[in-house]
C-alpha cells in the first residue's frame, strides 16, 4: 500500500469570497465543503485568523469554527490559526475552552504569530508593533496555564477553558515555530501552502530539537499544500488560474475576492516568478498527477500529515478536487 495511502488527509478552509457572491454564501459553502469531506475521511477541517481581507471571511475564527462544529459529527474542526499575539491568552482559552465544552475531543487550536491583517489593521486590533516577536514563548505558557488544570493559588481562571485541555499546535512559515513547537514537545504544522521556501529547513529544526512532552512522545509534522485536482491536468491548470490571480493582486496591492479562472493571464516574467514562489509547493492535475505528487511531497517531507489547501472559484470544483484526492488517496 502507497505512503500516500497511510497519511492522513486534512482541509484548509480560508473561507474564500467569491467576486459575485455574499460572506452568507461562503459560510454556507464552508458548511458544505466540510460536511463533504467528512464523508470522504478526512480528518480535520481547520479555518484561519484574518482581518481586513477583501477576500477572506473568517475574521472571526473561533465563531466559524463552531459553526462548522455544529455543522458536523466526527472531523475534527480548529484553527489554522489563531494569531495570539491579537489575543490576550484568556480569551483564547475562554474561547477554545467553550468550543471543547460544545464538541469534546472534536476541537483544535493551532497557533501563530503573524497579524494575519495590514499594519493599519493590526493597529485597528490594538495589536503592539513588536507583539509576537519576542514575547510569543510567555504568552503561549500563559494559555497553556489557562487549558491544563488549574494550579493552587492560581487567581485567574478561564470558565469555560481551564482543564479543557484542548491539544495545541503551532504553525509557521519559518524556523522560529519549528524550534519552539520542538523546545516545548508540540506538534508543528508548516504554511508550504504559501511559504514553501523553507519547508524542509524548518522540518528538520523539529524533528531533530524534538523533546518528548506529555502530549507528544514523537515528532508529529503536518505540511499545509495548495492541491488542485481535477478530472484532467489541463482542466486543473484553468482551475489554477484563480488562486494565481489572487497572489498576483497580492503582489500589485489591490487583494480582490475570488476571481474566475481563466485561460491565460496578463502577467509580467517578474510577476509570474513571484506568483509560481508562493505556489512552489502546489500539485496541480488531474487524479494520476495529483497521486504523483502527493506521494512525491511525503517521499521529500516525511510528513505525517497533510493539509490540503484548495483554492479554486467554484464551489463544486472545490468538492470535486477534495473527493478526487480522497479517491487516490485510497487507490
Amino acid at each position: 500500500m502507497s505512503r500516500l495511502a497511510n497519511t492522513p488527509l486534512s482541509v484548509l478552509d480560508l473561507a474564500p469570497i467569491r467576486e459575485g457572491s455574499t460572506i452568507a454564501d461562503t459560510f454556507r459553502e464552508s458548511v458544505a465543503l466540510a460536511r463533504h469531506v467528512e464523508g470522504l475521511g478526512y480528518t480535520r477541517y481547520w479555518l484561519a485568523e484574518h482581518h481586513g481581507i477583501e477576500g477572506i471571511a473568517s475574521a472571526a475564527t473561533a465563531v466559524l469554527i463552531g459553526h462548522v462544529a455544529g455543522a458536523t459529527e466526527r472531523i475534527r474542526v480548529g484553527s489554522g490559526g489563531i494569531m495570539l499575539p491579537n489575543h490576550p491568552p484568556l480569551v483564547i482559552a475562554e474561547q477554545f475552552g467553550t468550543l471543547e465544552t460544545l464538541y469534546p475531543g472534536r476541537i483544535d487550536l493551532g497557533l501563530g504569530r503573524a497579524p494575519g491583517s495590514d499594519a493599519t489593521t493590526m493597529a485597528a486590533l490594538r495589536r503592539a508593533p513588536q507583539a509576537g516577536i519576542d514575547d510569543f514563548p510567555q504568552r503561549l505558557a500563559e494559555l497553556d496555564g489557562f487549558l491544563g488544570e488549574a494550579r493552587p493559588g492560581q487567581r485567574v481562571r478561564a470558565v469555560p477553558g481551564q482543564g479543557t485541555h484542548v491539544p495545541r499546535w503551532l504553525l509557521g512559515s519559518s524556523d522560529f515555530s519549528a524550534r519552539l513547537a520542538a523546545r516545548e514537545g508540540l506538534p508543528f504544522a508548516f504554511a508550504a501552502q504559501f511559504a514553501p521556501a523553507r519547508l524542509q529547513e524548518a522540518l528538520r529544526l523539529y524533528r531533530d530539537h524534538f523533546r518528548p512532552s506529555a502530549v507528544l512522545d514523537r515528532p508529529y509534522a503536518m505540511v499545509g499544500l495548495p492541491v488542485i485536482a481535477a478530472d484532467s491536468d489541463l482542466h486543473a491548470e484553468y482551475l489554477a488560474s484563480t488562486a494565481r490571480r489572487k497572489f498576483l493582486g497580492l503582489i500589485r496591492g489591490a487583494p480582490t475576492r475570488a476571481l474566475p479562472p481563466v485561460e491565460a493571464l496578463d502577467w509580467s516574467p517578474r510577476e509570474q516568478a513571484q506568483v509560481e514562489q508562493f505556489l512552489g509547493a502546489a500539485v496541480i492535475g488531474g487524479p494520476e498527477a495529483v497521486r504523483d505528487g502527493l506521494e512525491r511531497v511525503l517521499d521529500e517531507t516525511g510528513a505525517d500529515e497533510l493539509m490540503l489547501h484548495t483554492d479554486v472559484y467554484a464551489a463544486e470544483d472545490r468538492l470535486r478536487s477534495y473527493e478526487l484526492v480522497a479517491e487516490v488517496s485510497r487507490a
